[in-house]
């Protein structure tokens, strides 16, 4: 494995406050990626936005700008976990689909491999840039464009279920599940448009639990109990 694009949810950063960040659990993620990037593997992150902004159910707001408040928080959590990664001893770079004056570079396909391929960690933040395209969208658009190797889905759940564990406790999860099957089931890994760009472009993706111990690490190295979704 060269290369991998890790999507880290907002939430799960935010520990159990369940809001802003969890610097212990934001050290940990730390530890783990410097652990990667020191063994040679090139890494790209996108993370949600949910720790600091849900505002697309809302009736008293227009969906564009609810959604722009969302790539917003999306640029916060990239600015402080890339400067949580320098402290652990990582370069990275934090790049933004639009303008973002002094906080980011402006995202290209060209300057993103170039820094991967100096093994510098590379955020993308800000989503697609556009409404009514989730975090999900720009994992799945953003590892496409650098050809990534897989998707490290980091989420609380600790892998696909055929549903919700947290409110069925009979849930059935796969260890291994084809994306056809996820997008013919509408399982909830990602929403539907990023799972038919997986399926449509062969990107496979590997679910896990962020709060299992060492995960993102053991899920690199086949060592993980989460579910492989494959594109065969």
């Amino acid at each position: 494995m060269k290369r991998v694009l890790l999507k880290l949810s907002g939430e799960a950063l935010a520990g159990e406050k369940h809001t802003g960040f969890d610097e212990a659990t934001v050290l940990g993620v730390a530890g783990q990626v410097k652990e990667l990037v020191d063994a040679g593997i090139q890494v790209g992150i996108v993370i949600g936005g949910g720790n600091f902004w849900r505002g697309r159910t809302s009736e008293h707001m227009d969906r564009t700008k609810a959604d722009q408040i969302g790539m917003l928080a999306t640029v916060m959590n990239c600015i402080y976990v890339s400067e949580i990664f320098r402290h652990v001893g990582m370069e990275t770079r934090v790049l933004t689909p639009f303008v973002c004056g002094g906080f980011a570079e402006l995202f290209t396909k060209d300057l993103a491999l170039e820094y991967l391929n100096r093994g510098v960690v590379t955020f993308f933040a800000g989503g697609t840039g556009h409404p009514y395209f989730s975090t999900d969208t720009t994992t799945t658009l953003r590892a496409i464009e650098i050809e990534a190797d897989v998707i490290l889905l980091a989420k609380a759940v600790d892998g696909v279920y055929d549903s919700d564990p947290r409110l069925n406790p009979d849930a059935k999860k796969f260890d291994e599940i084809s994306i056809a099957e996820v997008v013919d089931k509408r399982l909830a890994v990602m929403d539907l448009t990023a799972s038919i760009m997986c399926m449509e472009n062969r990107m496979p993706m590997l679910v896990f639990g962020l709060g299992e111990p060492n995960s993102i690490v053991n899920t690199v190295k086949g060592r993980f109990t989460g579910t492989k979704i494959t594109v065969a």
